[in-house]
């Protein structure tokens, strides 16, 4: 069992981390711009359930093989970089143009639910980091490992939660500013689109080591 002292320090942590300019977070906002508060929301959620993969890989040891391989860390963080592209490309051609009430396009819950888990999954830095992090806060005589590292992961889930669903009310006020005009829309897209090639860049380019 993690003590209370490990558990609000780890929690503090993961807070600050939340908070921190990172793609995650910025993958966020513009989708809560773009899209609304519930996409956002939607979008979090999916972040949220990649980082149970990456706990579960963690705690069973597999992110091990991740960091030792080069071959699958370059595998992985290409098709990261690839859907980032994709992304991109989708915002630059989104339409423009006044929404009337009750005549928007319906969010498609599952596309934004999966944009999230794909942006998280597909990003090897968080299971590196996962690995690095979360057995700072492991003691062996705490318990098992295995069951301390799911817990660790767990707290984090609940502060990304926290932080990222913060970002989605607030950005998606900005968006409804943006609603019915054209120019917005087009910068906002334009800008949606610079970002995720940004990311995907910086997905393409990184390093296997920390």
């Amino acid at each position: 069992m993690l003590s209370l002292d490990t558990t609000l320090t780890f929690f503090g942590i993961s807070i600050l981390l939340g908070l921190s300019p990172g793609p995650d977070n910025v993958f966020v906002l513009m989708q809560s711009a773009t899209n609304g508060r519930k996409a956002g929301l939607l979008v979090t959620l999916g972040l949220c359930t990649g980082l149970l993969g990456h706990t579960a890989a963690v705690a069973l040891g597999l992110a091990a093989i991740l960091a030792a391989s080069a071959t699958a860390f370059t595998v992985l963080k290409l098709a990261g970089a690839a859907y980032l592209i994709y992304l991109a490309w989708g915002a630059f051609r989104a339409p423009v143009g006044p929404l009337p009430t009750g005549l928007a396009s319906p969010l498609n819950p599952w596309r934004m639910f999966s944009r999230g888990v794909l942006m998280n999954l597909t990003n090897p830095k968080v299971g590196i980091f996962f690995l690095a992090f979360l057995p700072q806060f492991v003691r062996p005589d705490a318990g098992p490992v295995a069951l301390q590292v799911a817990s660790l992961g767990g707290l984090f889930i609940l502060a990304a939660l926290l932080v990222f669903g913060g970002i989605s009310w607030f950005a998606s006020l900005v968006g409804v500013w943006f609603q019915n005009s054209m120019r917005a829309q087009r910068a906002l897209n334009l800008s949606a689109a610079v970002i995720f090639i940004g990311l995907a860049a910086r997905l393409a380019w990184s390093e296997k080591s920390p």
